[in-house]
């Protein structure tokens, strides 16, 4: 058993895979959470939650490097009070929780918040990774007129103004207004129907609707620069991803969006929290559109 914990950096050692699951699928604008019809978040066995954030982008991307079949993530001792065993020579995937804490009074200065955060980091090991679990890997409904139900309520819940008209979909923040084609001109593809193609595109310019000013303010420019147009698209990329992998639907690569590729392995590769700012300002936009639901679709930690 190994955790591979060393005096690297955790957040460029994440940033570093991650820019390595997307320049292998760059070629077919395919990225780390595009994973077909079985996507799922990654949820730890202990508690059943659902992982937030950079851990739902760092599991995903160690899920695709080994190819594991399972969404079950849990520490070494956590699988043991599980009564499975981690198998010798298995290497841990790390999660990051951030921990908050107050700033001694005398360093604090108008230019300096006196509350900070600490980032904090365990291993975890895949189902795949163990013997003596025998539970069973639940898969995702195969019922598409109940996910397709699910998702339009999902939307219908969140009351935004959505518009079927055009060739191309869009959210325009000045109108605050969603435009979308009529889905019977989406395609589907070997692994997505072309109403799952209509939803998740839907998913992704709810995201962009979350980040309106009434809504989280969700402003890039500041932390991005220039950057920032083609960093709020990988929030919705990433928005997208996590609501479609509660809502059972396939998330498709989209070639529109190889334009941003480039920049955003610039980014990645310059900054190495740019990463964990866009995943955690995506799960703050599914936060968002979930608290809009009757109920909420996970109980996430």
């Amino acid at each position: 058993m190994k955790t591979n914990q060393s005096n690297q950096n955790i957040y460029q050692q994440i940033t570093d895979r991650v820019i390595a699951a997307i320049e292998a699928g760059a070629s077919k604008f395919e990225m780390p959470w595009h994973k077909g019809p079985n996507q799922r978040r990654p949820k730890n066995v202990a508690t059943g939650n659902s992982y937030r954030g950079i851990n739902t982008v760092s599991l995903w991307v160690a899920q695709l490097e080994h190819d594991y079949s399972s969404n079950l993530w849990g520490t070494y001792n956590q699988w043991k009070a599980c009564g499975a065993q981690v198998r010798k020579g298995e290497h841990a995937a790390p999660v990051v929780f951030f921990k908050g804490f107050e700033q001694p009074e005398n360093q604090t200065e108008e230019t300096k918040p006196n509350f900070s955060f600490i980032a904090t980091t365990s291993w975890v090991f895949n189902a795949d990774q163990v013997h003596g679990w025998n539970a069973s890997n639940p898969t995702p409904t195969t019922d598409k007129i109940r996910v397709f139900e699910e998702a339009e309520s999902f939307i219908a819940a969140t009351k935004a103004n959505i518009k079927e008209v055009g060739t191309c979909a869009c959210y325009k923040r000045f109108q605050d207004t969603i435009y979308v084609p009529s889905w019977q001109l989406f395609r589907g593809s070997h692994t997505s129907s072309a109403t799952e193609s209509y939803y998740s595109i839907l998913l992704h310019e709810l995201t962009h609707w979350t980040g309106h000013q009434s809504r989280v303010n969700r402003e890039l420019n500041n932390r991005f620069g220039e950057s920032g147009y083609a960093m709020e698209e990988l929030v919705a990329e990433l928005g997208a991803a996590f609501l479609c992998a509660d809502l059972n639907i396939s998330l498709e690569p989209r070639a529109d969006h190889a334009a941003y590729i480039a920049i955003w392995l610039r980014v990645l590769k310059n900054d190495k929290r740019a990463i964990f700012t866009a995943a955690s300002k995506a799960s703050e936009a599914v936060d968002y559109l979930n608290k809009l639901q009757p109920h909420l679709l996970e109980h996430a930690a």
